[in-house]
């Protein structure tokens, strides 16, 4: 089946285009985003009407690239997946509504996703993983340890009690003057610094849950730099360094508690993935492989692209939930808070090849089967 994919959650502008066989492997036929970092740095973070308007401005320009990216018309899509939440509001009403417009012209099924759940399943596009595996989310707005035991079947393990480790760096790269989007500036001024030069906390590292805590770090890393100020290029560079070293430390140790929990719950997981912009940190995606090795598994780790927000993840997202009949009404609701762990789970195996979208025996625009 051949899946459209648009992504408006936050920043990021993305339309992209994949295709599933029926033996479950993917492919992707475009990937198209924009990013709007520059209509936001000047305000050091997303302003959220700024990123509705682009939304609204590039959309359709992006549609238009990736399906001729692809080669396909839209006549040949088998359904219309848009990211539905949890995001920015503004940003949710443009990609949603657009979506719809695409499946009721078409008569398209339409797929209402789960950013997080896309984020969940883009490993098993990339590297064909068989359930069950653990996923490590953290970007800017999410920090979780998941087990992934199904397409809509998710339990939260572990999640940030504050901030999300994304959140974090962009605050200490405004702290420290630093420009926004604060992971890629922290990461590259750390290369510099001294990361033993501050002694700063590991909030929750040694506790038997897998939860997260970053608020009193940056705490620590503003107290810091006000003691030390005026500040040099060095204490710049020692400060982010010392912070980053912080969070790879909590990191390893938070998802050592998750790995347990999972194999005490579920048995031994098929993998450890990574996914959310952080995942694109060289220390970061270092120490993933050795916490992999400390939990008995192994890293699957998707190329950095698909690791941040994107139109392919939404497509594949929307794709597997379609193989098993999944799909959502025209008044499918925007939803800026949507647990990963309360997605609608499918109730049947998937139908034999051959049988549902696209197939003949079809599907109306409200998911129910109709007569062939």
């Amino acid at each position: 089946m051949i899946v459209l994919g648009l992504e408006t959650t936050c920043d990021e502008t993305a339309a992209a285009v994949v295709e599933r066989d029926d033996d479950g492997r993917g492919r992707i036929l475009s990937n198209v985003v924009f990013s709007q970092i520059d209509e936001h740095a000047a305000f050091g973070g997303v302003v959220p009407e700024i990123a509705a308007r682009a939304h609204v401005e590039i959309l359709d320009g992006l549609i238009a690239q990736a399906m001729r990216e692809s080669g396909r018309h839209f006549a040949e899509l088998d359904g219309v997946a848009a990211a539905a939440g949890p995001g920015l509001i503004g940003g949710l009403i443009v990609g949603l509504t657009t979506a719809k417009a695409i499946a009721l012209v078409h008569e398209k099924p339409l797929i209402a996703v789960n950013h997080l759940e896309a984020h969940a399943l883009t490993a098993r596009l990339t590297n064909d993983l068989p359930f069950p595996y653990c996923l490590f989310l953290a970007s800017g707005g999410h920090t979780q340890i998941v087990a992934v035991l199904g397409v809509g079947d998710y339990v939260r393990l572990g999640t940030t009690r504050d901030d999300a480790i994304g959140e974090a760096f962009d605050k200490t790269a405004k702290t420290l003057g630093l420009d926004y989007p604060g992971g890629p500036a922290v990461e590259r001024v750390a290369r510099q610094g001294d990361p033993e030069r501050f002694a700063l906390p590991r909030p929750m590292v040694g506790r038997p849950d897998a939860d997260f805590s970053l608020s009193g770090l940056k705490t620590a890393v503003r107290l810091e730099a006000e003691r030390q100020a005026p500040l040099s290029d060095q204490d710049v560079a020692d400060l982010c360094a010392s912070f980053q070293a912080a969070v790879a430390d909590m990191v390893r140790d938070r998802l050592r508690a998750g790995l347990k929990l999972f194999r005490e719950r579920f048995g031994q997981p098929m993998a450890l993935v990574a996914a959310g912009g952080v995942a694109s940190n060289q220390v970061i995606r270092a120490l993933l492989n050795a916490s992999a090795l400390d939990g008995g598994t192994v890293l699957v780790l998707p190329r950095p692209e698909l690791c941040t927000d994107n139109g392919a993840m939404i497509a594949w997202a929307g794709a597997e939930r379609l193989a098993y009949g999944l799909t959502d009404t025209l008044d499918a609701a925007p939803r800026p808070r949507w647990p990963l762990d309360s997605v609608r789970k499918p109730t049947a195996p998937p139908p034999r090849p051959g049988f549902g979208p696209g197939s003949g025996s079809g599907f109306d625009l409200a998911g129910d089967p109709v007569p062939a």
